[in-house]
């Protein structure tokens, strides 16, 4: 009976001992779950003593701050690179109405050189005025092939081809036939120039086109990126903390810290 007694005994100080183990840890488990969110709330200083926290949202300001910055820079040099563009879209469109004032003046030079060569097709019909076939004659009919041809030449009726051609006496220019036949050769000759000449305008006039609507849409582009970026500034600069908010800021986390700093001053000397 006795030992029985004792067995029972020491079972019961072994269970005791092991629950009041189990206790302590319990409680300072628990202790520390309490204790260490504010611990490490107090706790988060660098070296220097300076909050890692404040310096996180300092370190985000200065990089939103310089991402503003940079894209108010990008957004001034789309800006003037829009300016040049748009100078050279109005150039490229007052060439382009030049080139179409000259398809016009074309179009009506060859309109007079036309009606001038019908008047004198009309009056082939009439039979040619005899002259006699001397040498003096045919001299005279050449030296007058020449000179009309100058004459159409400046008047900007005949190319420079065509001048070399006729005082060369070639390519269909024969300074033997008669002076009216000479001007019906003429004028269609003239008819004909004026007429590529026109087509060469209306080709320029084309390209002119095309080249003004290319500047206009890269001038155009350019502008609305400009804005944007001008945009994208202006929505992250509204982002930033105004210098009033900062001090308001700053003077709040100082007011904190002085608070904290009595509370502990308060504990010790408890």
């Amino acid at each position: 009976m006795e030992n029985l007694l004792f067995d029972f005994l020491i079972e019961v100080t072994r269970s005791t001992t092991l629950w009041l183990v189990l206790l302590g840890l319990a409680l300072a488990a628990g202790i520390w779950l309490v204790v260490r969110p504010q611990a490490a709330t107090t706790d988060r200083r660098d070296e220097s003593g300076y909050d890692v926290a404040v310096r996180d949202a300092e370190g985000r300001r200065q990089r939103l701050v310089a991402r503003a910055t940079e894209l108010h820079r990008y957004a001034e040099e789309v800006a003037v690179a829009a300016e040049r563009s748009a100078v050279t879209a109005q150039r490229r469109r007052d060439e382009w109405l030049a080139a179409q004032e000259a398809v016009e003046a074309a179009w009506q030079a060859y309109e007079t050189a036309d009606a001038a060569a019908r008047r004198v097709t009309a009056a082939a019909v009439l039979p040619e005025p005899r002259t006699p076939r001397t040498p003096a004659e045919y001299a005279d009919r050449e030296r007058f092939l020449h000179r009309a041809a100058m004459v159409a030449c400046t008047r900007q009726e005949l190319t420079v081809l065509q001048l070399s051609d006729a005082l060369a006496n070639r390519n269909g220019w024969d300074p033997r036939r008669h002076p009216a036949e000479q001007e019906i050769v003429l004028r269609r000759a003239a008819r004909d120039s004026l007429l590529a000449a026109h087509r060469a305008a209306e080709e320029r006039e084309r390209a002119a086109w095309r080249d003004a609507e290319v500047a206009a849409a890269a001038a155009r582009s350019l502008r609305e990126e400009a804005f944007a970026a001008a945009s994208r500034a202006a929505q992250l600069r509204r982002w930033l903390p105004s210098p009033a908010g900062k001090a308001r800021g700053s003077a709040r986390q100082e007011a904190r810290q002085r608070g904290t700093a009595r509370r502990w001053r308060a504990a010790r000397a408890g």
